[in-house]
């Protein structure tokens, strides 16, 4: 068994173990229904020190608690593996959070940017994106052009031909669309300074968790404290590149 692992106590009596799974984004876990404590394993050292961000959150109206006696780290891992969800930006982490209809106290939101600024940006996530900058960029703008370097007007309208062209030849769609859409949107600029630069305010996760939920055509409520679900949509569902 991993031996990357959360301690969770306070837990209400009304949650459920799937519903812990899907609030922590779980490997495994050995949950104490009776005691209302839960010790939850992950496969990567990362993924434990994001749940321990969700200390203080709130889940089925109790206040959770979420400690470890390790102080769990982000790996080192080569470019070239695999982007998961632990590899992106925390701040953007909670913005997926917002969106899926969890609502995240100002002070989470605060500890995501506090991890992004010590941290930074994970290499590998920061290749990953620019790969999808330049590979938008081939097929709307012409050969070794990026998304980033283009006015947004014109971006905007290359991206809809694309998006007929791809619709025409039946491309199936992936979780990769959901960052292609994003910089390929009006705020595409704004969206793509998210997710690659450390300099975020709490605000900037609202308005990314409002997009994201836009981008689901279904309108976003706010509720209580941190954790709490609300009437917003599922997050873009999980990939094996992005976990977006």
């Amino acid at each position: 068994m991993s031996t990357h692992s959360v301690n969770v106590s306070g837990i209400s009596p009304s949650t459920s173990e799937a519903q812990l799974h899907d609030f922590f984004t779980i490997d495994s876990i050995e949950f104490a229904e009776k005691s209302q404590h839960a010790v939850i394993h992950f496969e990567k050292s990362s993924a434990a020190k994001t749940a321990l961000m969700l200390n203080g959150g709130t889940l089925g109206g109790a206040t959770l608690t979420v400690a470890s006696d390790v102080a769990h780290q982000d790996e080192e891992r080569a470019s070239n593996d695999p982007v998961e969800q632990s590899d992106k930006p925390r701040a953007g982490i909670a913005a997926e959070y917002l969106a899926k209809g969890y609502a995240l106290s100002d002070r989470i939101l605060e500890r995501a940017i506090e991890i992004d600024n010590k941290q930074g940006i994970s290499n590998r996530f920061l290749t990953y994106f620019q790969s999808i900058d330049t590979s938008l960029g081939s097929r709307t703008l012409g050969p070794d052009q990026t998304i980033s370097g283009k006015v947004q007007s014109t971006v905007s309208s290359a991206t809809q031909q694309a998006k007929s062209v791809d619709e025409q030849k039946g491309i199936s769609k992936t979780a990769t669309d959901y960052y292609e859409r994003a910089i390929a949107s009006p705020l595409g600029q704004k969206v793509r300074a998210f997710y690659t630069s450390t300099s975020k305010q709490v605000q900037d996760i609202h308005e990314e968790a409002r997009r994201i939920a836009d981008q689901h055509k279904t309108p976003v409520t706010s509720t209580g404290e941190s954790g709490e679900k609300s009437d917003t949509p599922a997050s873009p569902p999980a990939s094996k590149e992005a976990g977006v």
